[in-house]
């Protein structure tokens, strides 16, 4: 009976109290966040309360197995193996927790700091931060796990013996790797590229939607994504609309005949900007800067808040623009000119191999 009852006690004793001090835990919890409504550190915390458990009952069974004197043939095995339940289940608890301190910590700074260029550069910070902080605690967890097997900690003084050229062997094989490692920190940390800037590369225009130490993810206007090696943005020039501050200018070109009536369309451009809810009000302009024998090149200056609007500034001065001259000056639009075809006598040729001149011919002009 006792063979019975005693390990009964001591593992459904363990289990039970793991149970009663996680529920009694989660209260304390969810009590001190229903107080503290400016801070979510104690409803973050409450996301860790299965790890919690976890190293509650291991570390119990693990000081207690020796008790139940159960399967005694197989306690070194049974011991071991609680022992790396409870490496594990403590990292696991250990990421939890500092997950739950940085994100308090990006969440008080973003309510205090109203300037989303750096509200973006933090959460940059944060998200990359918690990447090293989430591997660094896993290969220890890994190496204090295989440090409980006798064979590895004998092997720990060759191991170390040799870490010199290892490392140089590695840092040669994994050169790619540890380049975009070191980029992804200097991105993170030199203010370069932060999630959520607008940026252009490779002629792809597009949004930072996630940093990590290897690789960069850009969601292009089109919701394509473009994943990119992060070294690619240290190397390489790119441009970022949202460094400093987001405003934007854009330009909007059109080609008209030589007739058209540039002052007109200054104050047409004025009319349609100030219907448009997308222009910031900073500044406008319309100026002729190139021309050609059939047509002159008149450029538009518009200004918006940021990418997003600015776009939609252009494509809307664009189209009512062209729509106002088709309806009020169709004079204005491009014209070909063109003449009638040049017969050539029944003779052939003029001696000098040109084609003859009619004195009667004129230029027509058609639309083009």
């Amino acid at each position: 009976m006792e063979n019975v009852l005693r390990p009964l006690i001591v593992i459904g004793g363990s289990v039970l109290l793991t149970l009663v001090i996680g529920w009694a835990t989660d209260r304390l919890l969810r009590k001190a966040d229903e107080r503290h409504r400016e801070t979510p550190l104690w409803g973050l915390l409450r996301r860790g309360r299965i790890p919690y458990q976890l190293v509650l009952c291991a570390a119990m069974l693990r000081g207690s197995y020796d008790e139940t004197k159960l399967l005694e043939r197989h306690r070194a095995g049974i011991g071991q193996t609680l022992t790396l339940v409870l490496i594990g289940a403590a990292a696991w608890l250990v990421i939890r927790i500092a997950s739950a301190i940085v994100e308090t910590t990006y969440t008080r700074y973003a309510r205090v700091h109203r300037d989303p260029a750096r509200v973006r550069r933090v959460r940059t910070q944060v998200t990359l931060i918690m990447r090293v902080v989430a591997a660094v605690v896993g290969v220890v967890a890994v190496a204090a796990m295989l440090l409980t097997f006798p064979a590895m900690r004998a092997a720990g003084a060759s191991l170390l013996a040799s870490a010199g050229i290892l490392g140089i062997v590695a840092g040669v094989a994994a050169q790619s790797t540890l380049s975009n490692m070191f980029a992804g920190l200097q991105i993170a940390f030199g203010d370069m590229v932060r999630i959520g800037d607008t940026v252009v590369v490779d002629g792809e225009w597009g949004t930072v939607e996630e940093i990590t130490l290897t690789f960069l993810t850009v969601r292009t206007w089109d919701e394509r994504r473009i994943t990119m090696p992060v070294s690619y943005f240290t190397s390489k020039p790119f441009e970022n609309w949202s460094r400093g501050t987001p405003q934007m200018t854009g330009i909007v070109f059109w080609h008209v005949d030589h007739t058209a009536p540039v002052e007109l369309m200054r104050e047409r451009l004025r009319d349609i900007l100030r219907e448009c809810p997308a222009w910031d009000g900073r500044d406008y302009g319309l100026a002729v800067t190139d021309t050609t024998p059939n047509t002159m090149q008149v450029r538009a200056l518009v200004t918006a808040k940021d990418a997003d609007d600015i776009w939609t500034v252009r494509v809307t001065v664009r189209e009512q623009m062209i729509r106002w001259l088709t309806d009020q000056h169709p004079y204005a639009l491009p014209r070909v000119n063109t003449a009638d075809a040049v017969v050539l006598p029944r003779g052939g040729s003029s001696s000098n191999g040109t084609a003859p001149r009619r004195a009667h011919e004129t230029p027509r002009t058609g639309r083009g």
